[in-house]
Parts: C-alpha cells; sequence; structure tokens
C-alpha cells in the first residue's frame, strides 16, 4: 500500500546502509521507531509490539538472508555481508536485550503512559546520538596501548579498532598485520584505510597467523558481542588467532562498545546465536570451483560460519566506553546495565 510504514526489517536494513552504522544502534532505531509510531494506549501493548519486532529483527539476524526483506533490501544485506560487517545475531540479541530492559525499567518508573512513551522515544534517540561518543571514549582508553615500533595484528574490519589504530599514529610509529578476513575478505577494508593514513600494512591470508604472531606485539580485534563470563563473539578465526596469541604469550586485547555487553553465558561454539552463511558464494575462488563440485557430489558441503566464541581466558583486556575491564569484570558491568 503506498505510504504504508516499511516493516521492521526494512527499516533496520535500510539503517545499515550507512557503514558507519553499528547493528546494535541500528536495533536501538528501530524499537525506538516502533515505540514513536504506536497506536497503544497501555504499556502492556507497547511492550507486546517490541517483543514482536525484537523477535522479527533476531529471526533476520539467524536467517542467511531476511526473509520479510524486499528485494532491494536484500541485495543491501549480501553487500554487508561482503563489506566491512556482516548481520550478526549476537549484536542483534544485544540491541534488544539492552532496549526492552530499559522499557521494563520505564514502565516501572513512570506512571503516567504518555510521559512514559515519551522517555523512551527520547532515550531511544539519545542513545543512537551517543554511539560515536562511546567510540572515542574507547579510542582514548585503548591507543595509549599501542607503543613505538610495535607490529599491531588485527583480525576483522572493526570500526572501533581502526579508530584507535588511527589515533595512535598520530603520535607513534607502529606496523600493523592485518587478516584477510575470509570468507567475505573485511580485511582488506582496513587496510585500505590504515594504509591511506600512512601506517605500513601488511596484509596476510588468515591462516599464516601462526606464521606471523611470532613477529607480532601485539592483538586488538573489536566485537560482535561481550557475553556474560567475559568471552567474546566475533568473526570466524577471532577464536584461533586468540589461542595462538595466547600459546606465544602475545596480549589480546578486544575493543567494544558497552551495548554489545549480552546476557548470555555459552558453553560451547554452537551455544550462541549463529548468523548461518554456508553460502559457497562467499568461498574465494579456487581451482575446485564450490559451483560445479558441489551440485555433482551429494556428500560435499561447504560450511562457512561467520562468527565464533573466544572464552575470557584467552583474553587480556577489554577496551570499552565503560573503562578498561578485566574479563571478571564484564559481569559486574552487566549487572549494573540490567538492573
Amino acid at each position: 500500500m503506498a505510504g504504508a510504514r516499511p516493516t521492521v526489517v526494512d527499516e533496520f536494513m535500510g539503517y545499515l546502509k550507512d557503514p558507519e552504522s553499528a547493528i546494535a544502534v541500528a536495533v536501538i532505531k528501530v524499537l525506538t521507531g516502533v515505540i514513536q509510531h504506536s497506536k497503544a494506549s497501555t504499556m502492556m501493548e507497547i511492550e507486546s509490539a517490541l517483543q514482536d519486532a525484537a523477535a522479527q529483527l533476531k529471526a533476520a539476524a539467524a536467517a542467511n538472508t531476511p526473509a520479510s526483506a524486499t528485494t532491494d533490501n536484500k541485495k543491501n544485506y549480501v553487500a554487508h555481508s561482503t563489506s566491512a560487517q556482516s548481520l550478526s545475531s549476537i549484536s542483534v540479541t544485544a540491541g534488544c536485550q539492552l532496549f526492552l530492559r530499559y522499557v521494563t525499567r520505564c514502565f516501572l518508573e513512570f506512571d503516567d503512559f504518555d510521559l512514559c512513551k515519551s522517555q523512551l522515544i527520547d532515550r531511544g534517540k539519545l542513545f543512537a546520538e551517543t554511539s560515536s561518543t562511546s567510540r572515542k571514549r574507547i579510542v582514548d582508553f585503548g591507543h595509549n596501548f599501542v607503543r613505538d615500533g610495535m607490529v599491531v595484528l588485527t583480525h576483522g574490519a572493526s570500526r572501533v579498532v581502526t579508530k584507535l589504530l588511527l589515533q595512535a599514529a598520530k603520535s607513534k610509529h607502529f606496523s600493523v598485520v592485518v587478516t584477510e578476513g575470509r570468507p567475505n575478505g573485511a580485511g582488506y577494508k582496513t587496510a585500505e584505510l590504515l594504509s591511506n593514513a600512512g601506517i605500513p600494512t601488511t596484509v596476510i591470508v588468515d591462516a599464516a597467523m601462526g606464521y606471523y604472531m611470532e613477529r607480532v606485539s601485539m592483538v586488538v580485534v573489536g566485537a560482535e558481542g561481550v557475553v556474560e563470563n567475559g568471552g567474546i563473539v566475533n568473526k570466524i578465526g577471532t577464536f584461533s588467532c586468540a589461542m595462538i596469541a595466547h600459546a606465544m604469550k602475545k596480549p589480546f586485547y578486544v575493543a567494544a562498545e558497552s551495548y554489545k555487553f549480552a546476557r548470555l553465558y555459552p558453553l560451547n561454539q554452537s551455544d550462541f546465536p549463529h548468523s548461518r552463511t554456508e553460502e559457497s558464494m562467499l568461498l574465494p575462488s579456487c581451482t575446485c570451483d564450490p559451483e560445479l563440485v558441489l551440485p555433482s557430489h551429494p556428500l560435499l558441503t561447504v560450511g562457512s560460519p561467520t562468527c565464533d566464541y573466544t572464552p575470557p581466558q584467552y583474553i587480556s583486556l577489554l577496551f570499552t566506553d565503560l573503562g578498561v575491564l578485566t574479563p571478571s569484570a564484564v559481569s559486574d558491568e552487566l549487572i549494573k546495565l540490567y538492573q
């Protein structure tokens, strides 16, 4: 119908067209819009509408391509999957949890429905505006860990890590090793940004992390989500990178905004919300073309998960907008965020 408001998934994908838009922030913008356009007359109706919208967003993130998105936004999803960021279930979950918890607190605090609704809308807008401030605080905390002459390794395409390294380069001379970040090659964008800023940068294949780690001074990565025990969920290969760094006694740092803190406690690699991308189209080109081989070999499948879980024992420190935290301190901060 002409003039109809887009679905929550379409609206969400629209926000992600901005490469600087964090997934959790896009989630909160969408949920704020649900409240703003709601015709509900009770708090229970608003809460029900938010729960339904959150369920749609989580389902979209868990799918290869959001089933309810329009054709144009499906193309946008593929573009995000093959560029700097991919649609992360853990980031969507964290954003939904944080906002819904605030809604519950607001309902308990205000008896007047209109006042409560207005407060929720204002808070949602403020949160989106302060996300850039969160990154600046992380950069301020983290860039001092980079010193002259260091070799820094990074994996994935984290905006906050890139900003941290760019800030450090203003006063120090160091070099960076960037992994390709297969299957979508996200590391190339990071390498381009760093080299354009005059930072000596080397791109390596993911499988060469162990080979290069002996000459690395520190590792710094971003995170799609930070879980209750202080572990992280991030781009596939982060767990391998952390284990190699730990074995070679190299500090492994994580830069992540507090809105990525999620009330999840994964016990293994299958125990957290996954964005399943088992698509042969995302595999790199090779002499054995997956598109030609797979149809003729039904017992041969392609596995290309987007994220993995890194346990807290492999993480040295987390740079957050709340300060520099040890993994064990994350649970305390989660209690403060959700109490």
